[in-house]
């Protein structure tokens, strides 16, 4: 057995589908940030996952936020907090009801001439009867974004072979057929646990075929809501840094390699601070440790138990030959190698004049490249290469969408 097979076989099945997930959308947005760049847009790094659970949804016209939100399967306050951002980013405009009389608090700043209402370039302050529009950079993103889903999956079938990428895909279409809920076709860009949202039964089943990162994303997250209502802590957390970290010290630092997150992503927030201790680094004059705290330990130890008492379960619910299947062809995808180097790693090798090829370019919203902004383009170049390197070690068990990367991983 070859040392991927090995590194692959003892992963629970919601790391395999996140991991291909992951490398997917990596080779996704770094042809969406090319092409961006080719039509005068430099540095539009938005992800894919905006495109598949909010922007496709104004591609035909506007919409009201309380009308977007029903369409994205997504709550209010999700969709203020993305219409925040892309409003920042100047890919969608809002507009209030005219029928609304209550005045718009301003302030003082101003933006290409316009006064800029309290709030704006963030969730405060949008009201659910506003409609959204795409400006001219949104509507040149929703003429990239739609044609690119097939052009990747066919890269893929000529990667990993039509065969592999066919029995995946069926796979797929079989387990979300028997879904009892209906799902976004991407992973919500929030921390909120996956089952603290209550999702409808589907009205109809779609005879449209998914690309596969929707049904990538619509098992995971099916995945992340039976774990997430049985765990105090969420998938999110339990299979990133609670997995990686234990009862003896780990430097902060470490944690974004370790994760295959973003530093910012991964850092120890409120949610994770009753799982951690957070320690002075003994071996050095600055920077910290951390290690679990007994109810880490207690956290990190469910979620070794539940993530393969699911796939029992799943084995029981959906078929044990149907989830071994679709197990065999997420691990298969990682064994097949031309010559020293994965065929997974091959994808995620970045084009020239991307982020993550090194390409340096104000970050979305800001007309220059400051320090910080530095910082993070290091940080993605360092991530693209360990995912290239060792796709199977390096890629994250659960995808963590970093709004400052275009709600990419």
């Amino acid at each position: 057995m070859s040392s991927i097979s090995c590194a692959t076989s003892d992963r629970p099945l919601s790391a395999l589908l996140s991991q291909v997930l992951v490398a997917f959308t990596v080779e996704f947005d770094n042809e969406f940030e090319r092409r961006m760049g080719e039509a005068g847009y430099v540095g539009a790094r938005l992800s894919l996952m905006v495109w598949s659970n909010l922007m496709r949804f104004l591609a035909e016209g506007g919409l009201s936020v309380r009308d977007l939100a029903g369409k994205a399967l997504a709550t209010p306050e999700q969709i203020k907090s993305e219409l925040g951002c892309l409003e920042r980013w100047v890919f969608v405009f809002l507009r209030p009801d005219v029928a609304d009389a209550r005045s718009i608090p301003m302030r003082p700043k101003r933006l290409g001439g316009r006064d800029l209402r309290d709030g704006w370039g963030s969730g405060r302050s949008i009201r659910a009867e506003w409609i959204v529009r795409l400006t001219s950079k949104g509507q040149k993103a929703a003429e990239i974004w739609p044609p690119l889903f097939s052009e990747i999956e066919r890269r893929w079938e000529t990667r990993f072979g039509k065969d592999v990428i066919g029995r995946l895909l069926e796979s797929l279409q079989a387990l979300i057929g028997r879904l009892d809920i209906e799902l976004p076709q991407a992973l919500p860009a929030s921390w909120l646990p996956g089952g603290s949202q209550e999702y409808s039964p589907p009205v109809t089943r779609d005879p449209v075929a998914l690309p596969l990162p929707a049904l990538l994303s619509k098992a995971l997250l099916a995945f992340a809501i039976e774990f997430d209502r049985e765990s105090r802590a969420s998938l999110a957390l339990s299979a990133n840094v609670l997995r990686v970290l234990g009862e003896q010290p780990v430097r902060l630092a470490d944690i974004p390699r370790l994760t295959g997150g973003s530093p910012e992503m991964t850092d120890i927030g409120w949610q994770l601070k009753p799982y951690v201790v957070i320690e002075p680094d003994p071996t050095a004059k600055r920077g910290k440790v951390v290690r679990l705290s007994p109810l880490g330990v207690k956290a990190q130890q469910t979620y070794l138990r539940l993530v393969r008492e699911i796939e029992k379960r799943w084995e029981d619910k959906f078929g044990k030959n149907e989830i071994h299947r679709l197990r065999e062809s997420l691990e298969e995808m990682f064994n097949l190698r031309n010559g020293d180097q994965s065929r997974m790693s091959a994808g995620m090798v970045p084009p020239q004049g991307v982020a993550r090829a090194g390409h340096q370019a104000p970050a979305l919203g800001r007309r220059d490249v400051g320090s910080a902004a530095r910082q993070r383009m290091r940080d993605v170049v360092i991530q693209t290469e360990a995912f290239v390197r060792d796709p199977a070690n390096a890629l994250p068990h659960y995808p963590l969408w970093d709004m400052n990367r275009g709600f990419g991983p």
